[in-house]
């Protein structure tokens, strides 16, 4: 063989080897982008309300996201619906952030009930398949799936639907908080509920009634029959009657409005009494002078404190006042009826269909 066939020989093995191992490495690099998307496509998504800045309802937006996954002591819960507060315009608006507790992006919902989908491994009292109601500390509700800590979360009350279960958490746990822990109402006192028909005050009715608690409770004329309804042994159309007209030496006053109202309300109370407010904090100068207490309430996740309720609501001593259920995509509308402080009872967002059975 001449020495030129050789070299030519050599070169077009030389170039089949190359062509050969590029031929390879192209497949081993396909094969590797593949399974990496793959692995990507994998990854558990939901559907959920998101704002990616502070505002209004409109920053709110209706996406995929990836689904979130448990903490060793976290369940994840495959929530069934999901209440809407008046309160969630405040954190959506980002203007109690640092005090809160939030941060973006944020997705609301702090009153969820579903079911546990599976739970951490230093999560005791939870198991997959329970029904649960509760209060995600840092929201997340408005969502397929959410992690929950045992202690924000109990069995969801069997009498009522995962819809109405979702309009009790935390307005419910916000009056037994105040009216339980914080001004320790006995049976025989009397409270003045401002705002009865509300989403803290239906329940404050109740529980104050379900203790033996005297109550006055004002509304508007539309909702003087659920007043009474719901428990209230005094009912003030506030629109045509000064509440100070009618309620004289209370115990409490629990005041979800501020303002004119919180204002007119210490003198209505008994010395030794108090004055609880939602919104502000009731002013030194009046609480000092009148010899009476003032407490700015607030609310927190409490199992113990949600168990009870639930077992109220089970005895027929408790029941939501649901308004409307609204599917997820509906959102900002129910953002925007929250804002508006009048609605009556709750608005709900359904998140997926009730379980059968």
């Amino acid at each position: 063989m001449e020495i030129d066939d050789i070299l030519g020989y050599t070169k077009l093995s030389v170039m089949q080897i190359s062509c050969r191992v590029v031929a390879i490495l192209s497949l081993t690099t396909l094969g590797y982008l593949s399974s990496h998307a793959a692995r990507v496509a994998e990854k558990p998504m939901m559907k959920a309300v998101v704002a990616h800045e502070y505002g209004g309802p409109e920053v709110l937006k209706f996406e995929e996201v990836s689904r979130p996954e448990p903490k060793e002591n976290e369940a994840l819960v495959r929530v069934i619906a999901s209440g809407v507060n008046p309160a969630d315009p405040l954190n959506l608006s980002g203007k109690y952030a640092r005090e809160f507790g939030t941060h973006l992006p944020l997705i609301p919902g702090y009153d969820i009930a579903g079911i546990v989908e599976k739970t951490g491994v230093k999560v005791a009292k939870l198991k997959a398949g329970d029904a649960i109601y509760g209060y995600p500390t840092f929201g997340g509700g408005w969502a397929e799936y959410v992690t929950v800590t045992e202690g924000e979360v109990a069995a969801k009350p069997a009498s009522l639907s995962f819809a109405e279960a979702a309009a009790v958490p935390m307005g419910a746990l916000t009056a037994w908080q105040a009216l339980v822990d914080v001004a320790q109402l006995r049976a025989g006192q009397t409270i003045l509920i401002h705002g009865g028909s509300g989403g803290v005050g239906s329940f404050a009715v109740q529980i104050a009634n379900a203790r033996g608690v005297r109550v006055i409770a004002t509304a508007s004329t539309a909702n003087q029959d659920l007043l009474k309804q719901l428990g209230a042994d005094v009912a003030i159309d506030y629109t045509k009657t000064r509440f100070e007209e009618i309620a004289k030496d209370v115990d409490a006053v629990l005041d979800p409005v501020g303002k004119e109202t919180l204002a007119r309300s210490y003198r209505v109370v008994k010395k030794g009494g108090i004055v609880m407010s939602l919104v502000a904090r009731p002013d030194p100068v009046e609480v000092e002078k009148r010899g009476i207490r003032g407490a700015a309430i607030s609310v927190h996740p409490d199992a113990e404190d949600l168990a009870e309720i639930a077992h109220l609501i089970d005895t027929g001593k408790i029941k939501p006042i649901v308004t409307q259920v609204l599917p997820l995509s509906d959102a900002i509308a129910a953002q925007r009826q929250a804002a508006t402080h009048h609605t009556r009872g709750k608005l709900v967002l359904r998140i997926a269909d009730e379980p059968k059975g």
